[in-house]
């Protein structure tokens, strides 16, 4: 299933894709978020110790969350500030800590969170605004990375067709 979480008011964009995806009969849920209450993760770690895979944060999130848990893909789709994803964008990325637990291993040469679900979600990322290309691919390959899948591309606004082609 792919999962694509629009942070941003421009629901064009979901529209399009929408329309891309159902022709192909792709499954797909689209989870519009820009009046969601999400908030930033407040690095308490219940997720891993005293809730596992439970984030003690309750707002709109949750519904996110486990949608998550079932998706071969998510496609964030951020507004931007400074070059990067703005706090809405990046709410969703640094809140994913339940899906992972506290206990790392080797992968290569690097450390790694081992995953609390077998489930495996490849990451994609559209953007709005003036993002830096170059950085916003490099984060979301390590974001990719630190979940043990690959990074579907990072994408502005003005190629969302390009972006639905690597949905599936």
């Amino acid at each position: 299933m792919i999962l694509i979480v629009n942070t941003t008011e421009n629901t064009k964009i979901t529209d399009e894709i929408r329309k891309e995806l159902e022709s192909r009969g792709e499954d797909f849920q689209i989870v519009e978020a820009s009046s969601m209450k999400i908030s930033h993760c407040i690095g308490c770690n219940y997720c891993w110790l005293k809730t596992p895979g439970i984030c003690t944060i309750k707002d709109d999130y949750e519904i996110i969350l486990k949608k998550m848990v079932g998706a071969g893909q998510l496609w964030v789709i951020s507004d931007t500030a400074l070059g990067f994803l703005d706090y809405k964008g990046k709410n969703i990325f640094d809140r994913v800590m339940p899906l992972i637990t506290m206990y790392l291993k080797f992968k290569g040469k690097q450390m790694r969170h081992v995953l609390r679900y077998k489930n495996i979600m490849n990451i994609g990322l559209i953007y709005r605004g003036d993002g830096d290309r170059e950085y916003l691919e490099r984060w979301n390959e390590r974001c990719a990375l630190n979940f043990g899948s690959k990074s579907l591309g990072v994408f502005p606004e003005e190629e969302v067709k390009e972006a639905a082609v690597c949905m599936h």
